[in-house]
C-alpha cells in the first residue's frame, strides 16, 4: 500500500457493517480507525478486528469526532436514527474531505418498505447538513455483513453515486480494495434508487429465507 493511501475512519464502526468494511480495508493495507460515540466500544471493536488480521496490523479505536479529524476519507455506517446527530457532531471535521454514507433510511418496524426522507435520500440529507465543503458519496448499501466477513468471492456489486465524478472514482478504488466490484452510478440524486434497493433486498431475504441477497450488473464490461 502506498504512503499516499488515505486514512479511513469508519464512524459507527462498532456495528456489523462498519466492522466488515474496516476488516476488508485493513486487510488490504489501509490505515483504518474505528469511530464510535463511546471510545470504549471503539477500542473493543478495533481489537476484535485486529485479532482477525495477520501481519500485526493494528486498527485504532477513537470517538467519532477524533476519528473524523484524523482521516482523509470518512465512512458513516450508523443506523438512520443516529444519522443526523452524528453528522452534526463531526460536521467541522469533515470539511474538505470525502464522506462515504452507507446509511439507509430504514424506519422500523417496516424495514421491507421503502421510506425515503424529505431530502430524497440519506446521502442528500447529509449534503444538506454538511454543505458544499464536503464531497458526499453513497455506497455499500447492498452488501451484507455476512459477505464482508467471508473469505470467498463476493458475487455482489456496489453502486456508487455522489456529488462529483472524482469523488465517486476514489470510492470505487475503496470498493475494489475491499474485493468488490464498484460501478459509477451517477450523481447523488440517484442515491434515492440505491438506498431504496436495501428495503427490497431485505424483503427478498425474508421472502426466500436468505440473509445476504445482493445485486449484479449485467450486459456491460468494466474497462
Amino acid at each position: 500500500m502506498s504512503e499516499a493511501s488515505p486514512t479511513i475512519a469508519v464512524l459507527g464502526g462498532t456495528g456489523k457493517e462498519g466492522k466488515g468494511l474496516a476488516f476488508r480495508w485493513a486487510k488490504a493495507g489501509y490505515k483504518v480507525i474505528i469511530g464510535s460515540r463511546g471510545i470504549e466500544k471503539a477500542v473493543q471493536a478495533a481489537a476484535e478486528i485486529t485479532a482477525l488480521l495477520s501481519d500485526r496490523l493494528v486498527i485504532e479505536g477513537l470517538d467519532n469526532l477524533s476519528a473524523a479529524r484524523k482521516a482523509s476519507i470518512v465512512v458513516l455506517t450508523v443506523p438512520y436514527a443516529a444519522h443526523k446527530d452524528t453528522l452534526e457532531t463531526v460536521k467541522d471535521a469533515l470539511q474538505g474531505k470525502i464522506l462515504v454514507d452507507v446509511t439507509v433510511p430504514l424506519v422500523p418496524p417496516k424495514v421491507t418498505k421503502v421510506q425515503m426522507p424529505p431530502a430524497g435520500s440519506a446521502a442528500q440529507e447529509a449534503r444538506e447538513i454538511l454543505g458544499e465543503g464536503v464531497e458526499i458519496v453513497d455506497a455499500f448499501q447492498s452488501i451484507s455483513y455476512e459477505h464482508l466477513m467471508a473469505s470467498e468471492e463476493v458475487l455482489c456489486d456496489v453502486l456508487v453515486t455522489g456529488t462529483s465524478k472524482e469523488a465517486r472514482l476514489q470510492v470505487i478504488k475503496l470498493v475494489e480494495a475491499a474485493g468488490l466490484t464498484g460501478w459509477d452510478a451517477g450523481p447523488i440524486e440517484n442515491s434515492v434508487v440505491v438506498e431504496g434497493l436495501t428495503s427490497l433486498l431485505i424483503y427478498i431475504n425474508k421472502q426466500y429465507g436468505s440473509t445476504h441477497s445482493g445485486i449484479k450488473i449485467t450486459g456491460v464490461h468494466k474497462p
